[in-house]
C-alpha cells in the first residue's frame, strides 16, 4: 500500500525472490505465469510491468552480479534515470553517492573493482535514481557495516512514510522488527501469515512462524537451547496439497 513498508521473510528457497521477480515482470521466457497483478488501481501484464521498471518501478536486487561488468558504475548508476537532462542525471548521482559514503573516485571504478559493501551502495543508488514510487529491495543490507545499513534502511523508511511503497525481503528479523508496518511469512512459495509486525512477532498464528520465532538468540532472555525446526521443506515443483508445513 502506499506509504506502507511491508517484510517478506522465511526459509531460503521459500519463493521471496521469485515474488520479487513476478512482480517486476522479471520471467524466464518457458515459465508458466498465472495470478494478477494491479499498480495505481490497473492491472499489469509481464509487459506492462516491464515499462514500469526504473519508471515507477525499482529494484534493489539481492546479487552484485546484476551490475555490468564492462561499464563504469558512474554511468551505469546515471543510466538509471535516462529520461532527465545529463547534467541533471549527474548531479543525482553524485548527490547519492555522497550520501552513502562514496567518493567522486568511485564513479569511475569497475563492478570488480568494488568491495561487497560498495557494490551494495551501488545498487541501492540505482533503485532510487528514478524517483521511484515502489522500491523492491531483495536483501539490501548483507555486506554493510551497522552504520550504513542503518541509514540505508531509513531511507527506505523514510521513502515509504513520503508516501512510497516498500516490499522488503530479509531474513533479519531485527530489520523486520526496526523499520517494517507488516510482515508476510513464506514457505514453500506460500503466504502462510501476515499481519501487523507487533501482532506476527508477538502472537504467530502459524506453527512454522512460531519455529521462526523460537529460533532467534534473545540476549534478555535466561541461557537455554535455541528450537529448530525439524525436516526440510518440499521442493516448489512438487508442493503437497493442504498446509506445506
Amino acid at each position: 500500500p502506499q506509504g506502507k513498508f511491508v517484510a517478506i521473510t522465511g526459509a531460503s528457497g521459500s519463493g521471496k525472490t521469485l515474488l520479487a521477480d513476478a512482480v517486476l515482470g522479471l520471467f524466464e521466457p518457458n515459465a508458466t505465469v498465472t495470478g494478477r497483478i494491479w499498480f495505481d488501481g490497473e492491472r499489469k501484464d509481464a509487459e506492462g510491468l516491464r515499462a514500469l521498471r526504473g519508471h515507477g518501478l525499482s529494484l534493489v536486487p539481492q546479487s552484485v552480479s546484476h551490475l555490468d561488468p564492462m561499464m563504469r558504475v558512474g554511468k551505469q548508476v546515471e543510466g538509471f534515470a535516462n529520461a532527465l537532462p545529463k547534467a541533471e542525471r549527474k548531479a543525482r548521482r553524485e548527490q547519492l553517492f555522497e550520501r552513502y559514503g562514496l567518493g567522486p573516485e568511485v564513479a569511475r571504478l569497475y563492478p570488480h573493482e568494488l568491495s561487497g559493501g560498495m557494490a551494495r551502495r551501488v545498487l541501492l543508488c540505482c533503485a532510487l535514481m528514478d524517483d521511484p514510487r515502489v522500491i523492491v529491495a531483495d536483501e539490501p543490507t548483507p555486506g554493510l557495516d551497522l552504520d550504513l545499513a542503518v541509514h540505508a534502511l531509513d531511507d527506505l523508511r523514510g521513502f515509504a512514510d513520503a508516501g512510497g511503497g516498500v516490499l522488503l525481503i530479509t531474513h533479519d528479523m531485527g530489520v523486520v522488527a526496526r523499520t517494517a508496518d507488516r510482515v508476510a511469512v513464506m514457505y514453500a512459495g506460500q503466504i502462510v501469515e501476515i499481519g501487523r509486525v507487533k501482532d506476527v512477532f508477538l502472537r504467530p498464528q502459524h506453527p512454522y512462524t512460531l519455529g521462526l520465532m523460537e529460533s532467534i538468540p534473545d540476549i534478555h532472555a535466561q541461557s537455554r537451547w535455541l528450537e529448530q525446526i525439524d525436516g526440510a521443506m518440499p521442493s516448489l515443483n512438487a508442493v503437497p496439497t493442504g498446509c506445506a508445513f
